[in-house]
């Protein structure tokens, strides 16, 4: 579930915002939504997938990017700051700051019992639009399972990965990811 809206405002001064406090708040049609912290398991979980990646991408032109690399999905207005961001080529940006992603690949979000169900729905929704995206993970942090969704054509394939001796490979980006890597030090 997503927290109430904040406040109204327009896409310029939700940027303004965004660009002058710590915190991470969500962005769409003219709503701002705070985003919450996050617990031990799940900064575990981002920490070791951002690490497994950036490890096997050296020397590609794909960049990896944690937790605070917003994301645009530019045909429904969603600002978004997805767990863990992947793009393979050259990165397009919303504007000069360099702060806005517009076209990632991959995009992992580890689930929270407060936003699975927005995570999994609404917010999948929006990330089916983007053009780029060509792989998009689900992963549970209170027991070994992940979801994976590769886009082949104009469809969305599901695989589901629950053993910790599981490695996906991950076509978009030519890689691969050990779910016994993933979940290293999570206490499930």
């Amino acid at each position: 579930m997503r927290p109430a809206a904040q406040q109204r405002c327009s896409v310029e001064e939700y940027l303004a915002l965004e660009r002058r406090t710590e915190e991470r708040h969500e962005y769409l049609a003219g709503e701002v939504f705070g985003m919450g912290g996050a617990s031990e398991r799940h900064n575990l979980i981002v920490a070791n997938v951002v690490g497994e990646l950036r490890q096997q991408l050296k020397g590609r032109p794909c960049k990896t990017y944690p937790t605070d690399m917003r994301v645009r999905v530019a045909p429904s207005g969603l600002y978004t700051y997805p767990d863990v961001v992947v793009v393979c080529g050259e990165a397009r940006f919303d504007d000069e700051q360099r702060d806005t992603l517009l076209n990632p690949t991959l995009l992992v979000e580890v689930l929270s019992a407060s936003t699975e169900a927005y995570d999994r729905g609404d917010k999948f929704e929006h990330y089916r639009k983007l053009d780029s995206l060509a792989e998009f993970l689900l992963v549970a942090q209170d027991r070994i399972h992940v979801e994976q969704y590769v886009r082949r054509e104009s469809q969305w394939v599901l695989a589901e990965h629950d053993a910790r001796t599981t490695t996906l490979r991950l076509p978009s980006i030519d890689a691969t990811l050990a779910l016994a890597e993933v979940y290293d030090k999570v206490d499930v």
